[in-house]
């Protein structure tokens, strides 16, 4: 049976999905397992993810992994996103990575422990527990699976909780896009890319008097890439986190290379998008997408990804990266049409009260 050594590893899970004239009948699923509990276990299959109940299980074990991501490559990525989501309180245990910015987000608020803390493991975690004691925040660590696979054993053994599993998912640049189904705008066809040279989008002046932004026909949606967010982009931003303390100002604008995309219909935000260049310029990071409810699930949230991957490529970056909570498919689906597949996910843990 699995332990917990084997989160963050790829497994193979037969289970029982019924019966029949009194014999079980068997299903066989594959995937990253990125959570084991005494209830259940979540695995990240191609699919999607899936959810078993350790009372449907018959068997389970480890398998080889297939073009896993080297060690390296984990560390480099994890790197370029902690640079494009700069906390403004920083500390370090010798490789180890501590970050505060007054509770905003789980990422600028947690450790990050990749390299050697400079001491043992659990002597490691305890200095994380006081440096966040001092601080008056509740310590968390966010674990890389499945390279901080031993920290995150420390951490059962302590009794820490675990958020929902989030996925680390990369694309090369340009993207790939299905056509978009934004009336009146003008997309690439299927098979076509996005951040690359512009598809069926001009640089011009719009009727709204925003010098260089990508404009459709009149009465369609215009896209703006600056350098700083608007009043009604950070209001949008803190309606989906809860608030805008400073250290979320610093949070989204300390990165020498950093845009923020404005998506408008008829003069009206609708949508939002931060995009960011880190990684000595190869990995354009992609963060807060968001498109206001009434008009989801009409191409709006590519739109605005496909002006930042333009940005990105033109100011050098080669690949994309984004990090998405597993269980928000609805996005998941959306970045997979645009060629985001899993690099590795990670664990936010929480020290118990």
């Amino acid at each position: 049976m699995l332990r917990q050594q084997d989160v963050g590893h790829r497994i193979v899970v037969r289970r029982i999905v019924g019966i029949r004239e009194g014999r079980p009948l068997f299903s066989d699923a594959l995937g990253e397992l990125v959570e084991l509990s005494e209830t259940h276990l979540t695995l990240a299959t191609a699919q999607g993810p899936l959810r078993v109940p350790v009372a449907q299980v018959h068997r389970a074990k480890r398998v080889p992994p297939t073009r896993r991501p080297t060690a390296a490559a984990v560390v480099a990525l994890e790197r370029a996103a902690d640079e494009a989501w700069p906390a403004p309180t920083r500390g370090r245990l010798g490789d180890w990575l501590l970050r505060s910015a007054e509770g905003w987000t789980g990422r600028a608020n947690s450790a990050l422990p990749i390299g050697d803390p400079d001491r043992p493991l659990p002597a490691a975690v305890d200095a994380v527990e006081l440096w966040y004691a001092d601080r008056g925040r509740p310590a968390m660590i966010n674990t890389p699976l499945p390279l901080a696979a031993p920290v995150g054993a420390e951490l059962d053994e302590r009794g820490w909780d675990s958020r929902p599993p989030t996925l680390v998912q990369t694309a090369p640049l340009p993207l790939a896009t299905p056509a978009a189904r934004i009336p009146g705008v003008s997309t690439a066809e299927p098979g076509g890319t996005v951040g690359g040279p512009r598809v069926g989008v001009g640089a011009q002046r719009s009727e709204l008097g925003r010098p260089g932004i990508a404009v459709d026909e009149p009465g369609g949606v215009v896209v703006e890439v600056v350098t700083a967010p608007s009043a009604d982009w950070l209001a949008v931003a803190a309606g989906r986190k809860g608030g805008l303390p400073d250290a979320a100002r610093h949070v989204l604008t300390a990165v020498d290379q950093v845009r923020f995309a404005h998506g408008y219909v008829d003069g009206t935000l609708v949508a939002i998008g931060r995009g960011t260049v880190t990684g000595e310029g190869r990995w354009l990071g992609l963060s807060l997408i968001e498109v206001l409810p009434a008009l989801r699930r009409q191409g709006l949230a590519r739109r605005v990804i496909g002006e930042l991957a333009a940005w990105g490529a033109t100011a050098g970056a080669t690949h994309a990266f984004l990090q998405v909570e597993q269980h928000n498919a609805a996005a998941v689906a959306l970045y997979r049409t645009l060629g985001f597949t899993t690099h590795h996910t990670y664990l936010t843990r929480v020290a118990p009260a």
